[in-house]
């Protein structure tokens, strides 16, 4: 039975004024129900701009994006149900503790009283921060404050997953305690769209990647697959190395 294609993106264009040449460049993918997918680039390749159209922040210029067959500009306010998104960029309060941020996040989703207290104090548990729920998040570490933008994208436990380089900066407990929490998750059937450029990370989580550059996917598979069809090269950074010759920055 083939599986479903949850994230369908259509030759989808996106160019910001002035730019001289579109930051993403016709792309097509799709994502299939229960997979978690691995769009790899190095910094500037377009990876946040697709994302950014994926949940509906920015309009392509051309093209179509569907989750779970509709279409995210027509019908955003029932996709948006679907889908949690964790951003790049820290979308936290500084001078909130972690339990009120995540309130703040819950009560956006609609989830009741006692249904949200419920589950930040088993998010706050699962991700080390227990002790920590009463801090205002300027005291948090980059590594604690990365687990709870993960855990306020999470609180209405939506069926397919976008993180925009969920890992960037932090330190070693923490990307380990993200990253065995996304297996967990996806082992459970949720769908996984993740953006990295640390591809030993992504050879370790994803079951499929697509590699963009400069707006353009150059190759998408699976990666094993992807490294034994390529001579000389033993992991994905290789492949990736061998496919751009370009040097990707951490």
């Amino acid at each position: 039975m083939e599986s479903k294609s949850v994230i369908s993106i259509q030759q989808v264009v996106k160019r910001y004024r002035k730019a001289i040449e579109p930051t993403v460049k016709g792309i097509t993918l799709n994502i299939y129900e229960g997979e978690v997918f691995g769009l790899l680039g190095p910094n500037g390749a377009g990876k946040t701009t697709t994302i950014s159209m994926i949940c509906g922040l920015l309009r392509p210029d051309s093209g179509s994006i569907s989750i779970n067959g509709l279409d995210v500009r027509q019908d955003f306010e029932r996709v948006k149900c679907d889908i949690g998104v964790v951003p790049q960029d820290i979308a936290l309060f500084e001078m909130l503790n972690a339990r009120e941020n995540l309130r703040f996040f819950g009560k956006m989703y609609g989830l009741n009283e006692t249904e949200l207290n419920d589950k930040i104090e088993h998010f706050l548990e699962k991700f080390g921060l227990k002790g920590h729920g009463n801090k205002r998040l300027v005291h948090f570490s980059g590594g604690m404050k990365r687990r709870i933008n993960l855990i306020a994208g999470l609180l209405h436990e939506p069926n397919i997953v976008i993180l925009d380089e969920p890992t960037v900066g932090v330190d070693v407990q923490s990307r380990n305690v993200i990253l065995q929490f996304l297996k967990e998750l996806n082992s459970k059937g949720v769908t996984i769209l993740y953006t990295s450029h640390l591809l030993e990370e992504a050879q370790d989580l994803c079951t499929r990647v697509a590699i963009i550059d400069r707006g353009e996917i150059l190759a998408k598979g699976v990666p094993q697959e992807l490294i034994d069809q390529t001579a000389g090269v033993s992991n994905l950074q290789g492949y990736f190395l061998q496919l751009t010759g370009e040097k990707l920055r951490d």
